[in-house]
């Protein structure tokens, strides 16, 4: 795992993200859909405390069962700049994963990969550091473009910043708001989008980010209490 350094300013963290940005592998198809364990990290805040809890769920992909469970908290050591909010994520995210008894196979983020200004969101900064296959899957677009999916689970259209394609807005349950999936490391978009449909069986989100989330907010009102 590469160490994280936590930067003196914006200027800083911008130098860092292009720095690790040409490390990113996209040459990688990820793990087969469905397939071994898929963990969701996830983080909550108290601004007014400085506190902030990650989450990270390890649930087997093929029956959504958890596998195990680990939480951190940390201090938010980090001003909020709009594009460099891992920053202010990373170092409580590693934590909870690095505390995790068993491998966490895929990662799914609650936020972006190549779908950033920079091409270098959280889940492409957590691949880099750890190692891992990460995908991002987003609730809002962030500031691209796109045409709405087809109205039933499964449809899907481009995410762009002029031609180019940085992730698909994936519509996961019939009639509801699309969520916008991205590669972060190691997976392609095909299969991020395909994975993301199996995590999200029931729900408009996919099950990892609606357990870390669930599990790091808990934390966060008794570490707060």
């Amino acid at each position: 795992m590469t160490t994280f350094r936590t930067p003196a300013d914006a200027a800083e963290a911008r130098a860092i993200q292009d720095a690790l940005r040409a490390r990113v592998v996209l040459d990688e198809p990820g793990p087969p859909p469905g397939t071994g364990r898929a963990t969701g990290v996830d983080v909550a805040y108290d601004d007014e405390r400085d506190v902030v809890v990650a989450a990270a769920v390890v649930l087997d992909a093929a029956t959504l069962d958890v596998v195990a469970e680990t939480t951190a908290v940390g201090r938010v050591t980090f001003p909020y700049v709009p594009g460099l909010l891992a920053f202010r994520e990373i170092p409580t995210v590693l934590a909870a994963l690095e505390a995790l008894p068993v491998d966490p196979g895929l990662v799914v983020c609650d936020g972006y990969g190549r779908a950033h200004p920079r091409r270098f969101g959280l889940a492409s900064h957590l691949g880099v550091l750890t190692g891992l296959p990460v995908i991002g899957v987003a609730k809002n677009p962030f500031t691209f473009t796109y045409e709405q999916p087809g109205p039933r689970r499964g449809d899907s259209s481009p995410l762009l910043d002029g031609d180019e394609e940085v992730g698909r807005a994936l519509r996961t349950q019939d009639g509801t708001k699309p969520v916008y999936v991205s590669v972060g490391h190691r997976t392609g978009l095909d299969n991020a989008c395909a994975y993301t449909l199996l995590l999200a069986r029931d729900f408009r989100q996919p099950e990892t980010t609606r357990r870390a989330d669930a599990l790091c907010r808990h934390v966060l009102r008794e570490a707060t209490a």
